[in-house]
């Protein structure tokens, strides 16, 4: 995996940048934190196949629930073990996905039932094929129609990254169905993204790490004869390991009642709720918002000095946002102190960091402890 860095900028700043991360992670008492609901971070990934490198996957957003941009080391902390990193001494980056080379996985739901025919589906279906040709080229798509089968839908598509391939399987979707199986679609949609090949960083080529998978649902929420309850599939949702973000929107001329499943769902996975009702023409500016958001997420690359052990040690992102406004929000996680599979590509990997983010001489990326 090749991974590239954001340039450091000027001494000046590095040691302004010095003094906000000491006040990051100085104790809640020195600093107002920010209100409920105004900012989020979330880690949702933590990757030590290339130890001591680790990289920590985080998602951010705000009160709109879109993601906070040009975030950098000014305002993203890292503390390990109850030690925060000191930025002067290099042993951190921060790339967004799109910055990187690593892939996002999306699936894309349809409902192909009766109730949904006509113009408002020919839209969702424009839409979907937007979302397809807005995405990159490692990116990966695949596509379930709600429809009349023994389990409740047709595979339309595995995952593909070949834009032309997707757009001929959308033309083939008969919008056909008597019956909705909503969440037993999304449940399997969730499968797939659970069944997905993600944390593998072996191949270090194009898009082979996958970084996150979501999916996308294209429905009026009334859900008609499925073996999961909205209860049963929130349940699910909760426990998984890796979050799987629902983006659902809601549109059709049944009752809005019905949205408030569609809602329930996004609400519980960490996802986003898009009331689009009959004003079908939002659903282009809808799926390349939710493209954006895909791509927004964080990487925190960092040199561990823990030794190897097996282990599960803390780590903690802390983010002020906006910088000096002394609003912080954390979140916290655990990553593997562990030696790295023995495959060649992984070694290349780790040489390429090597020589990107050297060790520290005194191999210690700390601040230096209070009083010395």
């Amino acid at each position: 995996m090749v991974i590239q860095y954001l340039k450091q900028s000027s001494k000046f700043f590095m040691t302004a940048l010095c003094g906000m991360q000491m006040l990051l992670f100085a104790s809640v008492s020195a600093a107002d934190v920010t209100a409920p609901g105004s900012y989020g971070v979330k880690t949702y990934r933590v990757n030590s196949a290339l130890y001591p490198f680790v990289q920590v996957y985080v998602r951010t957003f705000d009160h709109n629930k879109q993601p906070l941009v040009n975030l950098n080391a000014m305002n993203i902390g890292l503390m390990i073990k109850g030690r925060s990193y000191d930025p002067m001494k290099r042993q951190y980056a921060i790339q967004t996905i799109r910055q990187r080379t690593d892939a996002v996985r999306s699936v894309i739901i349809l409902d192909a039932s009766k109730s949904m025919s006509g113009n408002s589906f020919e839209t969702a279906l424009k839409s979907a094929a937007r979302f397809i040709d807005a995405k990159r080229a490692q990116d990966e798509v695949a596509v379930l129609a709600i429809r009349d089968t023994k389990e409740g839908y047709d595979l339309v598509s595995n995952f593909e990254r070949d834009p032309s391939a997707l757009a001929r399987r959308l033309a083939d979707i008969k919008v056909d169905g008597m019956k909705s199986r909503i969440y037993d679609t999304i449940g399997a949609a969730m499968q797939m993204c659970a069944m997905s090949s993600q944390g593998s960083a072996v191949d270090p080529s194009l898009g082979s790490f996958i970084a996150s998978c979501s999916v996308l649902v294209f429905s009026d929420g009334r859900d008609e004869g499925s073996a999961l309850s909205r209860s049963e599939l929130n349940t699910r949702i909760t426990t998984l390991n890796v979050p799987v973000p629902v983006y659902s929107l809601a549109y059709g001329r049944s009752s809005r009642d019905y949205f408030k499943n569609l809602e329930s769902i996004s609400k519980n996975s960490f996802g986003v709720y898009y009331l689009i009702g009959e004003t079908v023409d939002m659903m282009t500016r809808v799926v390349e918002g939710i493209q954006n958001i895909l791509l927004s997420d964080y990487v925190i690359t960092f040199r561990s000095y823990v030794e190897v052990d097996g282990e599960q040690h803390a780590l903690k992102v802390g983010v002020e946002y906006p910088s000096g406004s002394k609003k912080f929000t954390y979140d916290s996680s655990k990553f593997e102190a562990m030696e790295p599979p023995p495959a060649q590509a992984i070694m290349n990997a780790i040489a390429t960091l090597n020589q990107k983010m050297p060790a520290s001489p005194d191999g210690n990326p700390y601040f230096a402890k209070t009083g010395q």
